[in-house]
Protein backbone atom coordinates (compact mmCIF):
# COMPACT_ATOMS: atom_id res chain seq x y z
CA UNK A 1 0.00 0.00 0.00
CA UNK A 2 2.83 2.54 0.93
CA UNK A 3 2.00 5.96 1.20
CA UNK A 4 -0.41 7.09 -1.78
CA UNK A 5 -0.97 10.81 -2.29
CA UNK A 6 2.15 11.99 0.03
CA UNK A 7 4.85 14.63 -0.91
CA UNK A 8 8.12 15.26 -0.18
CA UNK A 9 10.31 18.20 -0.55
CA UNK A 10 13.55 17.62 -1.79
CA UNK A 11 15.51 18.65 1.37
CA UNK A 12 13.41 16.46 3.27
CA UNK A 13 11.99 19.78 5.65
CA UNK A 14 8.56 18.26 5.45
CA UNK A 15 6.18 16.07 4.73
CA UNK A 16 2.17 16.34 2.92
CA UNK A 17 -0.42 14.18 2.41
CA UNK A 18 -2.69 15.59 -0.17
CA UNK A 19 -5.99 15.85 0.50
CA UNK A 20 -7.77 16.71 -2.94
CA UNK A 21 -10.02 19.31 -3.16
CA UNK A 22 -7.79 21.46 -0.21
CA UNK A 23 -6.19 23.57 -1.48
CA UNK A 24 -3.03 21.08 -2.71
CA UNK A 25 -1.78 23.30 -5.55
CA UNK A 26 -1.14 26.42 -3.35
CA UNK A 27 0.77 23.73 -0.59
CA UNK A 28 2.45 22.31 -3.57
CA UNK A 29 3.87 25.64 -4.75
CA UNK A 30 4.62 26.39 -1.49
CA UNK A 31 6.70 22.50 -0.65
CA UNK A 32 8.42 23.34 -3.78
CA UNK A 33 9.16 27.70 -3.45
CA UNK A 34 10.83 26.55 -0.02
CA UNK A 35 13.39 24.15 -1.94
CA UNK A 36 14.13 26.11 -4.80
CA UNK A 37 13.27 29.99 -4.66
CA UNK A 38 10.57 29.40 -7.24
CA UNK A 39 7.34 28.34 -8.14
CA UNK A 40 6.78 25.40 -10.40
CA UNK A 41 6.10 26.98 -13.89
CA UNK A 42 2.46 25.02 -14.40
CA UNK A 43 0.06 22.73 -12.05
CA UNK A 44 2.17 21.53 -9.63
CA UNK A 45 0.07 18.19 -9.93
CA UNK A 46 2.36 17.80 -13.19
CA UNK A 47 5.54 17.83 -11.35
CA UNK A 48 7.75 15.35 -12.22
CA UNK A 49 11.05 16.84 -10.74
CA UNK A 50 12.10 19.41 -8.23
CA UNK A 51 10.05 17.49 -5.09
CA UNK A 52 9.58 13.67 -4.08
CA UNK A 53 5.71 12.41 -4.53
CA UNK A 54 4.99 8.71 -4.05
CA UNK A 55 3.50 8.62 -7.25
CA UNK A 56 7.19 8.68 -8.99
CA UNK A 57 8.80 5.42 -8.42
CA UNK A 58 12.60 7.11 -7.52
CA UNK A 59 10.57 8.80 -4.20
CA UNK A 60 8.80 5.69 -2.99
CA UNK A 61 12.12 4.54 -0.71
CA UNK A 62 12.93 7.85 0.33
CA UNK A 63 9.15 8.90 1.11
CA UNK A 64 8.69 5.45 3.13
CA UNK A 65 11.87 5.72 4.80
CA UNK A 66 11.52 9.25 6.21
CA UNK A 67 7.21 8.70 7.43
CA UNK A 68 8.26 5.46 8.67
CA UNK A 69 10.77 7.20 11.03
CA UNK A 70 8.50 10.05 11.69
CA UNK A 71 12.02 12.06 10.39
CA UNK A 72 10.08 15.07 8.97
CA UNK A 73 7.40 17.30 10.28
CA UNK A 74 4.11 15.34 8.61
CA UNK A 75 0.80 17.55 7.71
CA UNK A 76 -2.16 17.93 6.03
CA UNK A 77 -5.38 20.03 5.22
CA UNK A 78 -9.22 19.62 5.46
CA UNK A 79 -12.13 21.51 4.00
CA UNK A 80 -15.71 21.58 5.14
CA UNK A 81 -17.31 18.16 3.90
CA UNK A 82 -20.22 20.56 2.30
CA UNK A 83 -18.09 23.18 0.67
CA UNK A 84 -15.48 20.67 -0.83
CA UNK A 85 -17.99 18.31 -2.87
CA UNK A 86 -20.04 21.28 -3.80
CA UNK A 87 -16.38 22.40 -5.22
CA UNK A 88 -16.17 18.86 -7.06
CA UNK A 89 -19.01 19.36 -8.86
CA UNK A 90 -18.72 22.70 -10.11
CA UNK A 91 -14.45 21.98 -10.97
CA UNK A 92 -15.05 18.58 -11.95
CA UNK A 93 -18.67 17.42 -13.34
CA UNK A 94 -19.83 21.09 -14.67
CA UNK A 95 -16.32 22.19 -15.03
CA UNK A 96 -14.26 22.31 -18.97
CA UNK A 97 -10.61 21.19 -17.38
CA UNK A 98 -7.07 22.31 -18.61
CA UNK A 99 -6.97 20.02 -21.43
CA UNK A 100 -10.11 21.80 -22.72
CA UNK A 101 -12.01 18.68 -22.20
CA UNK A 102 -14.13 17.20 -20.14
CA UNK A 103 -12.56 15.43 -16.75
CA UNK A 104 -12.68 11.64 -17.28
CA UNK A 105 -14.09 11.62 -20.72
CA UNK A 106 -17.22 10.24 -20.89
CA UNK A 107 -17.91 10.61 -17.09
CA UNK A 108 -20.52 13.67 -17.57
CA UNK A 109 -22.75 11.94 -20.96
CA UNK A 110 -22.42 8.41 -18.48
CA UNK A 111 -24.49 10.75 -15.75
CA UNK A 112 -26.53 12.70 -17.90
CA UNK A 113 -27.76 9.09 -19.25
CA UNK A 114 -27.61 7.50 -15.80
CA UNK A 115 -29.05 10.24 -13.62
CA UNK A 116 -30.43 13.01 -15.64
CA UNK A 117 -27.32 15.59 -14.51
CA UNK A 118 -27.44 18.95 -17.13
CA UNK A 119 -24.14 20.79 -16.04
CA UNK A 120 -24.57 23.13 -19.87
CA UNK A 121 -22.02 23.68 -21.56
CA UNK A 122 -19.24 27.02 -22.49
CA UNK A 123 -21.63 27.28 -25.63
CA UNK A 124 -24.56 28.65 -23.55
CA UNK A 125 -23.00 30.18 -20.31
CA UNK A 126 -23.08 27.31 -18.55
CA UNK A 127 -27.01 27.81 -18.27
CA UNK A 128 -28.55 24.78 -16.00
CA UNK A 129 -30.71 24.31 -13.22
CA UNK A 130 -27.51 23.83 -10.85
CA UNK A 131 -29.05 22.67 -7.54
CA UNK A 132 -31.02 20.13 -9.30
CA UNK A 133 -28.11 18.69 -11.14
CA UNK A 134 -25.67 18.67 -7.68
CA UNK A 135 -28.26 16.87 -6.03
CA UNK A 136 -28.94 14.36 -8.88
CA UNK A 137 -24.47 14.12 -8.48
CA UNK A 138 -24.21 13.96 -4.99
CA UNK A 139 -26.76 10.89 -5.63
CA UNK A 140 -24.40 9.48 -7.77
CA UNK A 141 -21.45 10.22 -5.29
CA UNK A 142 -23.09 8.69 -2.86
CA UNK A 143 -23.66 5.24 -5.08
CA UNK A 144 -19.77 5.44 -6.11
CA UNK A 145 -18.59 5.62 -2.44
CA UNK A 146 -20.83 3.13 -1.03
CA UNK A 147 -21.71 0.63 -3.65
CA UNK A 148 -18.34 1.05 -6.18
CA UNK A 149 -20.91 1.66 -8.76
CA UNK A 150 -21.18 2.68 -11.58
CA UNK A 151 -17.82 3.18 -11.02
CA UNK A 152 -15.22 3.47 -8.04
CA UNK A 153 -15.31 6.44 -5.54
CA UNK A 154 -13.04 9.49 -7.21
CA UNK A 155 -10.42 11.20 -5.00
CA UNK A 156 -12.04 14.26 -5.51
CA UNK A 157 -15.16 13.46 -3.56
CA UNK A 158 -14.33 10.35 -1.33
CA UNK A 159 -13.88 11.20 2.17
CA UNK A 160 -11.36 13.05 3.52
CA UNK A 161 -10.96 10.97 6.26
CA UNK A 162 -10.02 8.04 3.83
CA UNK A 163 -6.95 9.89 2.11
CA UNK A 164 -5.71 11.00 6.29
CA UNK A 165 -6.45 7.49 6.89
CA UNK A 166 -3.91 5.58 4.69
CA UNK A 167 -0.62 7.86 5.51
CA UNK A 168 -1.70 6.83 9.49
CA UNK A 169 -2.38 2.87 9.13
CA UNK A 170 0.98 2.83 7.13
CA UNK A 171 2.94 4.07 9.71
CA UNK A 172 2.86 7.41 9.56
CA UNK A 173 1.74 10.11 12.07
CA UNK A 174 0.86 13.81 11.77
CA UNK A 175 2.12 16.30 13.52
CA UNK A 176 -0.77 19.18 12.57
CA UNK A 177 -3.79 18.86 10.40
CA UNK A 178 -5.21 22.15 9.35
CA UNK A 179 -8.07 23.91 8.00
CA UNK A 180 -8.48 25.41 4.29
CA UNK A 181 -10.75 27.64 6.02
CA UNK A 182 -7.88 29.30 8.47
CA UNK A 183 -5.11 28.60 5.56
CA UNK A 184 -2.90 31.68 6.30
CA UNK A 185 -3.17 30.89 10.19
CA UNK A 186 -2.45 27.04 9.79
CA UNK A 187 -0.05 27.38 6.77
CA UNK A 188 2.01 29.40 9.14
CA UNK A 189 2.22 27.02 12.00
CA UNK A 190 3.63 24.40 9.84
CA UNK A 191 6.59 26.62 8.07
CA UNK A 192 7.14 27.73 11.72
CA UNK A 193 7.63 24.21 12.70
CA UNK A 194 10.08 22.96 9.87
CA UNK A 195 13.55 24.46 8.43
CA UNK A 196 13.38 25.51 4.72
CA UNK A 197 16.80 26.12 2.28
CA UNK A 198 14.49 28.89 1.21
CA UNK A 199 12.49 31.77 3.77
CA UNK A 200 8.70 31.52 2.91
CA UNK A 201 7.02 34.92 3.28
CA UNK A 202 3.44 33.77 3.60
CA UNK A 203 1.78 36.74 2.66
CA UNK A 204 3.75 37.45 -0.30
CA UNK A 205 2.36 33.79 -1.84
CA UNK A 206 -0.19 34.15 -4.38
CA UNK A 207 -3.04 31.32 -4.35
CA UNK A 208 -3.13 28.68 -6.96
CA UNK A 209 -6.66 27.45 -7.62
CA UNK A 210 -6.03 25.46 -11.04
CA UNK A 211 -9.92 24.53 -11.15
CA UNK A 212 -10.58 28.37 -11.14
CA UNK A 213 -12.48 30.12 -14.57
CA UNK A 214 -13.22 26.69 -16.35
CA UNK A 215 -16.48 26.35 -15.85
CA UNK A 216 -19.68 27.62 -14.39
CA UNK A 217 -19.83 30.37 -11.12
CA UNK A 218 -21.58 28.84 -7.75
CA UNK A 219 -24.77 31.15 -8.10
CA UNK A 220 -26.48 30.31 -4.73
CA UNK A 221 -25.32 29.90 -0.82
CA UNK A 222 -23.89 26.61 0.38
CA UNK A 223 -27.01 25.58 2.26
CA UNK A 224 -29.87 26.11 -1.19
CA UNK A 225 -28.15 23.01 -2.64
CA UNK A 226 -29.07 21.22 0.34
CA UNK A 227 -32.19 19.87 0.84
CA UNK A 228 -32.92 16.86 3.93
CA UNK A 229 -32.23 14.20 1.64
CA UNK A 230 -29.07 15.74 0.47
CA UNK A 231 -28.09 16.51 3.75
CA UNK A 232 -28.98 12.49 4.60
CA UNK A 233 -26.53 11.34 2.29
CA UNK A 234 -24.16 14.19 2.82
CA UNK A 235 -23.96 12.74 6.54
CA UNK A 236 -23.98 8.93 4.82
CA UNK A 237 -20.67 9.71 2.96
CA UNK A 238 -19.29 12.26 5.15
CA UNK A 239 -19.96 11.43 8.49
CA UNK A 240 -16.33 10.82 10.16
CA UNK A 241 -15.19 13.91 8.18
CA UNK A 242 -17.61 16.19 10.30
CA UNK A 243 -17.03 14.36 13.30
CA UNK A 244 -13.19 14.43 13.21
CA UNK A 245 -12.41 17.67 11.62
CA UNK A 246 -15.03 19.15 13.89
CA UNK A 247 -17.33 20.44 10.97
CA UNK A 248 -20.18 21.97 11.42
CA UNK A 249 -23.23 19.86 10.10
CA UNK A 250 -26.49 21.31 11.15
CA UNK A 251 -25.36 24.51 9.14
CA UNK A 252 -24.12 24.21 5.86
CA UNK A 253 -23.33 27.97 5.71
CA UNK A 254 -21.04 27.78 8.32
CA UNK A 255 -18.25 27.11 6.86
CA UNK A 256 -15.74 27.01 9.60
CA UNK A 257 -14.70 24.53 12.19
CA UNK A 258 -16.43 24.46 15.22
CA UNK A 259 -13.57 23.45 17.22
CA UNK A 260 -9.91 22.15 17.20
CA UNK A 261 -8.57 18.92 15.92
CA UNK A 262 -8.07 16.62 18.33
CA UNK A 263 -4.87 15.04 16.56
CA UNK A 264 -4.39 11.55 19.10
CA UNK A 265 -8.47 10.93 18.50
CA UNK A 266 -7.86 11.49 14.85
CA UNK A 267 -4.95 8.69 15.27
CA UNK A 268 -7.10 6.86 17.13
CA UNK A 269 -10.03 6.54 14.93
CA UNK A 270 -8.16 6.40 11.64
CA UNK A 271 -5.07 4.04 12.60
CA UNK A 272 -6.92 0.70 12.49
Amino acid sequence: MGFPGTWMTESESVVYRVVPKCACSTIGQIMFYSDHGRFFDGDIHDAAAGMHKWSMEASQPLIERNVKAHKSFAFTCVRNPYARILSSFFDKIAGIQRNGKRYRGNLVPQLAQKYGIDVGSPENGFEFDQIASFRRFLLFARDTIRWRRPMEPDIHWSAMSGHVSTFIVNGGRYNRIFFTERFNEGMQQVLDGIETPVKVDLKAIPRFNESEGHGPARAHEVSAYFDDLSRHLVWEIYKKDFQLFRYDFDNPDNKFPIAEIDLDEVHARLGD
